[in-house]
């Protein structure tokens, strides 16, 4: 067989021209899913970052209010120290109760009433 026979031969076997007519909006259509594709990502990927110094800055504010509240329950328990508390009754004029007396539901006095020594 001949070069040019196996030529003409090749050329049948391959369709003439039309085929890329039928290939351009294949083509385009992968294209733009490509890029609409890339686009996407990008916006999930800005998306994410925004969240993410968000998040951040919200772990910051966050760590500031737990050293504030940490700060103020010191106080708190430094106020309620037994003798603080003492120190500033006394300095209000209280002074330390006797011996309890309560009522029964009758009405009548359990235990020796007392008034409450002042020591000045």
């Amino acid at each position: 067989m001949s070069a040019q026979g196996r030529i003409a031969r090749l050329a049948r076997m391959v369709p003439a021209g039309a085929s890329h007519a039928r290939r351009t909006p294949f083509v385009l259509l992968v294209v733009v899913l490509l890029g609409s594709g890339l686009l996407t990502l990008l916006l999930l990927n800005a998306s994410l970052n925004k969240g993410s110094f968000r998040l951040s800055k919200l772990e910051q504010e966050t760590e500031r209010l737990t050293d504030q509240q940490q700060a103020l329950q010191q106080q708190v328990d430094g106020y309620s120290a037994p003798a603080v508390l003492e120190r500033r009754a006394r300095g209000l004029g209280l002074v330390p109760g006797g011996v309890p007396v309560f009522l029964a539901p009758d009405g009548s006095v359990r235990g020796d009433a007392e008034s409450a020594e002042v020591t000045e």
